[in-house]
């Protein structure tokens, strides 16, 4: 089995920006060294537990800190971006990081309808982007290749690459949490991941679509995804429980409709009363969740993966840390990498 990080540079309520900076480094440089496949991280804006805003530069940041690991996003959210944008942005960090570079595209916002509008001009106040999306997948694939896109004028086509000198092109992935990505991957032939981490329903009936629907294209000759799925391993089982507690209640909140702030300490988060719609949330994550001592995660995951017939799992190490960690660094995640690579690598 394959093993890969995705990685949404969660900020604690101990660290600045700076801090869950350097403990994503920390972090990258682990997968890195163990032997994991890809390290990915995501687009989120304006919300006080996510530091991960802008792919693009945090992937430059990790290639210059890393030698081996594919890095890639999961993802851009191309409605929030002009697809000449994103097409030259990977196609530098291919140019720079030759090999090494994903690009995984989902549709939705990734922020709130107020941020969507900044993020977009007007273009954030209707679904134009929304419904234009097929195109601009196209258009960024196009752009990335050697060859380029040939844009149709009155008087003649305009020839517009990415990149003037292209060698390589950025693997592409399909994101998706819904039936509508699923249909769209497999129309075009592309990879496909489905945000498993994220709602856990659906999954099957998703890749059981993609699968059976997959139009082989000159990116993927036959259907390719795998599995994401949040993590916390430790020596314990009660160890591990009580370090993922604190994400698990901030997805309670984010469920329920409650203000969010940073990723609590393990400690704040036991002290932490919740009603008994957020306790019935906290509990349906730890259900679907990989959660426990070495063997048993292992075995969680395996479990995981022959259910959904995939031979590769990007785990998102969700574990809090303990008051008094050192706030540049994430152990809880860090020794869930380790612990994992241990038993599986």
């Amino acid at each position: 089995m394959r093993l890969s990080v995705l990685d949404l540079v969660p900020v604690r309520t101990d660290q600045s920006t700076a801090d869950a900076l350097a403990a994503t480094v920390r972090l990258a440089q682990t997968a890195d060294r163990l032997g994991f496949t890809r390290y990915w991280v995501a687009e989120h804006h304006n919300m006080p537990s996510v530091g991960a805003t802008s792919p693009p530069v945090l992937l430059a940041y990790l290639a210059a800190q890393t030698s081996r690991v594919r890095l890639g996003s999961g993802g851009v959210m191309l409605p929030n971006h002009a697809p000449l944008a994103v097409a030259e942005q990977f196609a530098l960090l291919e140019a720079a990081a030759p090999g090494r570079i994903d690009l995984g595209i989902g549709r939705a916002p990734g922020s709130d309808p107020v941020t969507s509008v900044m993020l977009r001009g007007q273009r954030g106040m209707d679904d134009k982007d929304i419904a234009n999306f097929p195109d601009y997948l196209d258009h960024v694939r196009a752009m990335m290749s050697s060859r380029g896109v040939q844009v149709q004028l009155r008087d003649g086509d305009y020839l517009l690459k990415a990149t003037p000198a292209a060698a390589g092109e950025p693997r592409l992935w399909l994101l998706g949490s819904s039936m509508y990505s699923a249909r769209l991957a497999a129309a075009k032939g592309l990879p496909y991941v489905f945000a498993h981490h994220f709602s856990g329903h659906g999954t099957e009936e998703a890749l059981a679509y993609y699968r059976e629907n997959f139009t082989p294209s000159d990116v993927c000759a036959e259907p390719t995804t795998f599995l994401t799925v949040n993590a916390c391993v430790a020596e314990t089982r009660d160890e591990a429980t009580a370090l993922m507690l604190p994400n698990l209640q901030m997805m309670a909140r984010l469920r329920t409709g409650r203000p969010l702030g940073a990723v609590d300490l393990v400690e704040d988060a036991q002290a932490l009363r919740v009603s008994e719609a957020e306790q019935r949330i906290i509990d349906s994550g730890l259900r679907r969740a990989v959660v426990g001592a070495p063997a048993e995660a292992a075995e969680q995951l395996t479990a995981l993966a022959e259910e959904f017939g995939v031979d590769e799992v990007m785990v998102n190490p969700v574990a809090s840390a303990h008051r008094g960690t050192d706030p540049a660094s994430a152990p809880g995640r860090e020794r869930t990498c380790e612990l994992l690579a241990k038993e599986l690598l």
